[in-house]
């Protein structure tokens, strides 16, 4: 071929990218109608979730925080155009290798798809979508850049082409995105209206609360979020149903209706995420309203062989929770449908989500819970057991410096140490604290509210000006105090002492 025919490196990068960018609106386009979650885009995105080391998630949730997944999807974005590039600069010659890789990235996409737990069949449309239109348009846009060099009609013929491509992708990709937010989840929440527990939580005694520690009651807008759904689903209440299944007597098959309609109770629970570091932000604490589970499962009638619930979101997220600690009447685990007064809120789980009070989150909190399972350990491994966490995450005691933050100035004299500390279903007896590896001083707690929360605590020490680090330790009521032995939160959470850098000035 005459080197003439080459496409230019520009233009050639340009048909990459708006062949790829057509593909992606056209599978977004057709997700909007059979399931947002079959955007190409958003499957591959879920499927490198799951397919992420558990090392490497830990790291981003501890980097990046709740923006983990956004930082996600912008690296997807990012990875996805120079591929784009790429494709477009290996075809200067002949559109043969940017066929290949679009079609390479179109079957990426439908094998996404097809691993979704939560698709059925219909859902590989979407994939097949982006694949038929990525291949179309690269292999038409290659023609007409290649045309372009023979006339200057031809020249405008392909600017124009290319225009309409880019401003038609935009408007599918638009579109595709309202039809994925068609459902109005916010009108179903706001039509459930307020929550009146028929036996309200005690209400937080004055001195639970020390001055600069986090409010006892975390707000909705700030209770830590950590999962694995890339897309808050979208579930109405009026769509909503449980199932209850398994080794029990009788099948339950629940709505919306038949939890709202019950005697609600409202419990006061500190919750925690296991992939919390010492120290870390992912623990709070929130007036839960719902009904119990126990009494579900009763009247499910339990068989003597089950010892697990296995769960499931509306997402296809897993998990396994020990039946004991749910049917432990003095732990009162939830199926929770409110939060501080109001529906939960989407990102937690709305319509209905599981909370069970002493174990981490990744075992017992299913947010969007759609069917429970009665089994038996190690009959079926949940989401993060086949990721290599422990079966069983009971909390461990914790206790964490909010005041000073760190690398703070403080001013010289008396300096407060303030914090919170954690064992929940066992209660915290004693925190300590020391400045610069000296003598262990006990803190003061503040009023306790039951032992299924946190605890305040605050001490003083005076200190001279210069740089000093304090460390906090806790007891629990069973007399386990914690070790300062540093361990990561895989496999089954935490340990170690917390401690802060300050300079007194």
């Amino acid at each position: 071929m005459d080197t003439s025919a080459r496409l230019g490196k520009r233009v050639a990068a340009l048909v990459g990218v708006l062949a790829v960018a057509a593909a992606l609106a056209a599978g977004h386009l057709v997700a909007g109608l059979v399931g947002p979650n079959a955007s190409p885009f958003l499957a591959v995105g879920n499927t490198a979730i799951d397919l992420t080391p558990s090392w490497l998630k830990n790291f981003a949730v501890r980097t990046f925080g709740t923006y983990d997944k956004i930082v996600l999807l912008g690296g997807m974005g990012l990875t996805i155009l120079v591929f784009a590039v790429v494709a477009g600069l290996l075809s200067r010659r002949s559109p043969v290798p940017g066929l290949v890789l679009a079609g390479a990235l179109g079957l990426l996409g439908v094998a996404a798809v097809l691993n979704r737990p939560d698709l059925g069949m219909i859902a590989v449309l979407a994939p097949l979508a982006s694949l038929v239109v990525g291949v179309v348009v690269f292999r038409f846009l290659h023609g007409a850049a290649r045309d372009r060099a023979t006339s200057d009609e031809s020249r405008r013929s392909f600017l124009r082409l290319s225009g309409g491509i880019a401003i038609g992708a935009g408007v599918l990709g638009g579109f595709g995105q309202f039809l994925s937010g068609r459902v109005d989840v916010e009108g179903s929440r706001a039509a459930v209206g307020k929550l009146t527990p028929a036996t309200p939580a005690p209400a937080v005694p004055r001195g639970a609360e020390f001055p600069g520690n986090p409010t006892f009651i975390t707000q909705n807008r700030d209770f830590y979020r950590v999962d694995t759904a890339l897309t808050v689903p979208r579930l109405r209440a009026e769509d909503w149903h449980l199932r209850i299944h398994g080794l029990v007597d009788t099948e339950l098959n629940l709505d919306f209706g038949d939890i709202r309609g019950r005697p609600l109770v409202e419990r006061t629970i500190t919750m925690t995420c296991v992939s919390n570091e010492v120290g870390g932000p992912y623990v709070s604490t929130s007036n839960f309203i719902g009904v119990p589970l126990r009494d579900l499962l009763m009247e499910a009638g339990v068989k003597p062989s089950a010892d697990q619930v296995y769960s499931s979101s509306v997402d296809g997220w897993t998990t396994g929770t020990p039946l004991d600690d749910i049917m432990d009447e003095k732990r009162g685990a939830l199926l929770a449908i409110g939060m501080n007064g109001e529906p939960l809120p989407l990102e937690h789980g709305f319509p209905a989500r599981m909370v069970v009070p002493g174990l981490y989150g990744y075992v017992s909190a299913t947010k969007w819970v759609v069917d429970m399972e009665l089994t038996r350990f190690g009959e079926k491994q949940f989401y993060w057991e086949e990721r290599g966490w422990a079966a069983r995450g009971p909390i461990k005691t914790q206790s964490r410096i909010d005041v000073p933050r760190g690398f703070a100035n403080v001013p010289a004299g008396t300096v407060t140490i303030a914090g919170i500390a954690w064992a929940q279903t066992v209660g915290i007896s004693k925190v300590e604290v020391r400045i610069d590896g000296g003598a262990w001083q006990e803190a003061e707690l503040a009023v306790e509210v039951n032992d299924q929360t946190w605890r305040h605590w605050q001490t003083t020490f005076p200190l001279a000006s210069g740089s000093h680090r304090a460390e906090v330790r806790a007891t629990d009521r069973g007399g386990m105090t914690q070790t300062d032995v540093r361990v990561p939160p895989i496999p089954d959470g935490a340990t170690g002492w917390h401690s802060t850098l300050f300079t007194v000035e």
